[in-house]
């Protein structure tokens, strides 16, 4: 017993602890929120039970994932990118079709036992190796600077992002860009690559207008500046979503007591519109909480970066920090009608079980890099001796 006890004192020691406070506090607080929608007849139990389990396992994998040197597990980034690719692939061929209104239909899902599975959240996480391995060899070779390589830089993030809008869930590939910026900008690109690379959408953006987007697409983009043009449609979920929000006032109208919840007055209030259930139940203040706690995540995030011990380490916690961040605003840019719906879920706190799940592996590798600060100062007195 007091070998186990030493063991989890010493791995406490490493760990970051205020980090770890963090991330259970946002996983009680998404439970919680999940648990309130599930008593809405059409989501049931089924909703809180799949995501205590996805956390579970999260938790779990991370707690592995901390006991492998990040840098060893990079070195098997062929196997990783191989998978990943497989996946895609794979739900490409023999997916399972979500379809919503307005003709949405993203082929994203796999069938696995027990339920389904969301295999772009899992590359995701695969895409913080491979980019952050390709990304340190180029700045060890000194070749961040040459064109060619910051093309095939660009190519190896425009790869998942193209399959991902081939399963027709461009929210997933807007958060692979995103990542892609953060950890090229952690690196050192030069900012003329991000202001050509920048200059090249602007350009394109009319042609995708017209040969890419969707129809449904379209609607989204013009209509959410003037949603009462067609409330009982295009408009209808972010509507029912502020209507929500501000029903809650300043402390709500009590946690499981939110008549709107309820009613389940707001469509996908479980996972897209989870926000609006914290608005309405808990108020601002129970808003104000969500915004703390992921911002005291992304700071903590940063530290871990702020502390690695190398520029992989370095560009795993940006690119973590990078999807974090940018699924929290756009999903919040769409709750409070700021940002047509995207599809993006709210990190930690939206329902779904391959989203929350994933997301702790993340947090695992984050943790691995904070683990393993003190590595470069080992290396260091070996060499002065």
């Amino acid at each position: 017993m007091s070998r186990v006890l030493r063991s989890f004192t010493d791995y406490m020691k490493r760990a970051d602890k205020l980090f770890w406070l963090i991330s259970i506090a946002i996983a009680i607080y998404g439970l919680i929120l999940v648990k309130s929608v599930s008593r809405v007849y059409n989501v049931g139990s089924g909703a809180f039970k799949t995501q205590l389990i996805a956390v579970i396992i999260g938790y779990a994998v991370a707690i592995f994932l901390t006991l492998i040197d990040y840098r060893a597990i990079s070195s098997y980034w062929w196997l990783v990118a191989g998978f990943c690719l497989f996946l895609i692939v794979y739900t490409l061929a023999f997916g399972i079709s979500a379809q919503g209104t307005a003709g949405v239909n993203a082929k994203a899902w796999i069938k696995i036992p027990g339920g389904t599975f969301q295999p772009s959240e899992l590359v995701k996480i695969g895409f913080l190796i491979t980019f952050s391995k390709h990304l340190s060899v180029l700045k060890e070779r000194d070749w961040l600077k040459r064109p060619l390589h910051v093309m095939l830089l660009a190519a190896h993030a425009l790869l998942p992002i193209a399959l991902v809008h081939l399963q027709g869930d461009d929210g997933a590939g807007v958060i692979f860009f995103c990542m892609f910026l953060a950890m090229a900008f952690a690196a050192g690109v030069q900012l003329r690559y991000f202001a050509g690379l920048f200059a090249a959408i602007l350009v394109a953006a009319p042609l995708a207008w017209k040969y890419v987007l969707k129809d449904y697409q379209k609607t989204r983009l013009t209509s959410v500046y003037n949603l009462t043009a067609d409330p009982l449609g295009n408009g209808l979920q972010q509507l029912a979503g502020q209507i929500s929000i501000g029903s809650g006032q300043f402390w709500g109208r009590g946690l499981f007591k939110g008549p709107r919840v309820e009613l389940g007055s707001v469509p996908i209030q479980q996972s897209d519109f989870i926000f609006s259930v914290a608005g309405e139940e808990l108020g601002f203040i129970g808003c104000a909480l969500i915004l703390l706690l992921l911002f005291l995540y992304l700071i903590r995030t940063l530290h871990a970066a702020h502390k690695s011990c190398d520029g992989m380490g370095t560009y795993i916690c940006f690119g973590f920090f990078g999807m974090i961040a940018a699924q929290a605003i756009f999903n919040l840019g769409m709750c409070l009608n700021l940002l047509p719906v995207m599809g993006v879920t709210l990190p930690f706190f939206s329902a779904g079980g391959s989203s929350a799940m994933c997301l702790y592996f993340g947090f695992g590798l984050v943790q691995n890099v904070y683990m393993h600060r003190n590595d470069g100062e080992k290396v260091k007195v070996s060499i002065h001796r």
